[in-house]
């Protein structure tokens, strides 16, 4: 048992993804009660600002681990409680002498405690991801070069990488494929910031799908019903309607789809204003193979079946035989 007439030690830990000032209530109520409170780096960390702006006084501790330590045993072996605002590194170093220290025989007269005084929230990685690509872009030679125009290659690429993990079925896959989309994602927004006229930020790309995604789900965040998949999906596509205002059905179709993930969008636009038969074949073998394919893509809409991912699959199939028949060969 620690003795209560010695001080104490609470070392605080915090996440830097969290704003510095969103401490528990225990962890302020903690600084409030501490003699001292110590912590490294200077009077700039965000979260030393955070304390100091509340009106609590910081020290800065000069020096590294065996420093740190010292200035904070020797504070609660006087008597004192002292606290530690640990660095957004974790300072793995200081807590392992920490652990050490309360783990030595004989145990020491003060008492020590880590305590965790913010969270990380879902989500809370993506800010890693904005300040690991923003100093990226600022101090890699190769990332500085970079532009809109010399990543689409590679946001294209990531894009079918991602969906061949999908088509494999490896989770692991998944996962990496796509973090290197939303690399893409992140990067294309960092370069949009330097434009001077008409620049935007990663959080003006996640705030305009925030507020697409809640006016197009009106029956999840407003009051329209919406008991089946059928009424979404017409809601979706009136609100989509007001919200283009387009003067053909074609507008917004991307013509540098694949094939058939475009004949399935051309297709689905064509129903809105032509007849269901389709126009007859041209005179030629060209024409009469597209108008085949055109044939099982409307057949493959008709039974609710992506027909890339068909063509996909077959294909993949085809290549295990292969690869079967070359390893008996």
């Amino acid at each position: 048992m620690p003795d209560e007439s010695a001080g104490g030690i609470k070392v605080v830990l915090t996440s830097p993804r969290v704003a510095p000032g969103l401490l528990t209530r225990a962890t302020w109520q903690a600084l409030e009660s501490a003699d001292e409170i110590g912590a490294a780096g200077g009077p700039d960390r965000p979260d030393v600002q955070a304390v100091i702006g509340s009106g609590l006084a910081v020290t800065h501790v000069e020096g590294g681990v065996g420093e740190h330590w010292t200035w904070l045993s020797s504070a609660a072996e006087a008597g004192r409680d002292v606290a530690w605002l640990v660095g957004d590194d974790g300072e793995p170093s200081l807590l392992r002498v920490v652990a050490e220290q309360v783990a030595r025989d004989p145990r020491p007269a003060y008492g020590v405690e880590i305590q965790h005084g913010s969270y990380d929230v879902p989500g809370a990685r993506l800010i890693d991801l904005v300040r690991v690509m923003d100093r990226i872009r600022r101090d890699c030679p190769w990332t500085q070069q970079e532009t809109h125009e010399s990543l689409a290659k590679y946001l294209l690429e990531e894009t079918y990488e991602t969906l061949e993990a999908l088509d494999t079925g490896d989770r692991g896959h998944l996962r990496e494929e796509l973090g290197d989309l939303l690399l893409q994602v992140a990067l294309n927004s960092r370069i949009a910031e330097e434009d001077p006229d008409d620049g935007f930020t990663i959080d003006d790309v996640a705030g305009g799908i925030v507020e697409k995604l809640i006016r197009r789900h009106p029956h999840v965040f407003g009051t329209v019903d919406a008991t089946d998949v059928a009424a979404v999906e017409a809601n979706w596509e009136a609100i989509k309607a007001t919200e283009k205002q387009r003067s053909s059905v074609l507008e917004g179709i991307p013509l540098a789809l694949p094939a058939l993930a475009l004949a399935d969008k051309v297709l689905a636009r064509a129903a809105k204003v032509l007849p269901p038969d389709l126009p007859p074949p041209g005179p030629t073998d060209l024409d009469r193979i597209g108008h085949q394919l055109l044939t099982l893509a409307r057949e493959s809409r008709t039974l609710g079946i992506d027909p890339e991912q068909a063509l996909r699959l077959a294909i993949h199939q085809l290549t295990a035989e292969i690869r079967a028949a070359e390893k008996n060969s």
